[in-house]
């Protein structure tokens, strides 16, 4: 226990206790509960409620053996102290990364990478019980410090890849999501960290207050995203199952695609499902989907350009049809008709296309004198 209790030190222990409370209530509500409380028209991944209960769990765990040691002995140098700190390190990076990679649905990367390099924390702390006149402690914050940049720096760049890829293959999913899921998991790496590197009753309690909005952010990004398992292929598995295919060779297959986009996408408005993906509309059309991605290539554009494109028309289209028979009109309930889920996503897409934000595209067309034709290329 503290030398002298102070109203500080009982406000640290009630939002440690606290803490602990709230890790268990959500570790058993993700492991235990088959509902979703927050958003249940959402399918998100199973892995990713796994690894969340196991975060909560661990960091509940976490808590306990740190308070009752903190509690009962307070010794840095026993053999127990340095186990703790040991197990620190040995349990609740991997849980961080495999988290992570859950919320990116990311199954190619390896989690045994982040045991090796965390093993000389481990390793050293065991030391430092074994030579206790040997201050070990500042390098292995160093080198925690050190493996801690080192990880965020590689997952912007994986995260980077990953959103290009969710832009070439979904017309429809929020690309902040991505960095939002790195931005939490960060915060949330850093929130722990901090334990470790202050002793400070006004530092931890804090750190404490600020894990509660981030507890439940992680539970809000584990129930409203959306599994993308079915149609989550590499470029790799794609070229190789368009090798093994029988489909015609690209060169041409990729002629007739455009006849086909035309037939199956087009003029049956396909475009206006929501969600759409690549694979379902290379399923629609019958090509695959190697050679659909070969094909928006070589017409220098992506399948998220071409969907985006021809909503745009569309939604120009029905606007000014809309305009015409002076019925009202409410861009968000247009932006829904017109393919999109999210209106910000739309608003973006728009605004890419046309060079104008959608109020100033209303506002010119109220005070236009005639309708135009719809162009999503910038020029009206």
């Amino acid at each position: 226990m503290p030398e002298q209790i102070t109203p500080l030190s009982i406000l640290y222990f009630l939002l440690h206790g606290a803490g602990i409370g709230v890790a268990v209530v959500l570790f058993l509500y993700l492991l235990m509960c088959r509902g979703k409380a927050i958003a249940p028209d959402i399918t998100p991944p199973a892995r990713l409620r796994c690894w969340a209960a196991a975060l909560f769990g661990i960091m509940a765990m976490a808590h306990i053996w740190w308070i009752l040691f903190y509690t009962y002995s307070n010794d840095t140098s026993s053999v127990i102290y340095g186990l703790l700190v040991a197990m620190d390190c040995m349990v609740l990076p991997p849980v961080f990364v495999g988290t992570l990679l859950a919320m990116l649905q990311d199954r190619r990367r390896p989690l045994w990478p982040i045991f090796v390099v965390m093993t000389p924390c481990a390793v050293i702390a065991v030391l430092q019980i074994a030579l206790p006149s040997i201050d070990l402690t500042t390098p292995n914050k160093v080198y925690g410090l050190v493996l801690a940049v080192a990880f965020i720096i590689y997952m912007v760049v994986a995260v980077r890849q990953y959103g290009r890829w969710l832009r070439d293959n979904y017309a429809d999913l929020e690309h902040k999501e991505v960095w939002l899921s790195l931005t939490l998991l960060i915060a949330l790496m850093i929130l722990i960290t901090s334990f470790e590197y202050t002793d400070n009753y006004v530092m931890n309690t804090i750190v404490h207050l600020i894990g509660f909005p981030l507890a439940g952010l992680l539970l809000w990004r584990v129930e409203t995203l959306k599994d993308l398992s079915t149609d989550n292929l590499t470029p790799h598995s794609a070229q190789r199952d368009a090798c093994l295919s029988n489909d015609p060779s690209p060169k041409g297959e990729v002629s007739h695609i455009g006849q086909l986009l035309a037939k199956h996408c087009e003029d049956t408005q396909l475009y206006l499902q929501t969600d759409l993906t690549l694979s379902q509309l290379s399923a629609a059309i019958g090509v695959n989907r190697y050679y659909l991605s070969q094909y928006f290539a070589s017409q220098d554009t992506s399948y998220y350009a071409y969907i985006h494109d021809l909503r745009i028309r569309y939604f120009i289209a029905r606007y000014r049809e809309l305009a015409a028979a002076q019925e009202p009109i409410v861009a968000q309930q247009l932006a829904r008709e017109s393919g999109y889920h999210s209106y910000s996503t739309f608003s973006t897409a728009f605004k890419q296309r046309m060079h104008k934000s959608v109020t100033a595209w209303i506002r010119e067309e109220v005070f236009s004198p005639s309708p135009r034709t719809a162009s999503p290329n910038g020029s009206d």
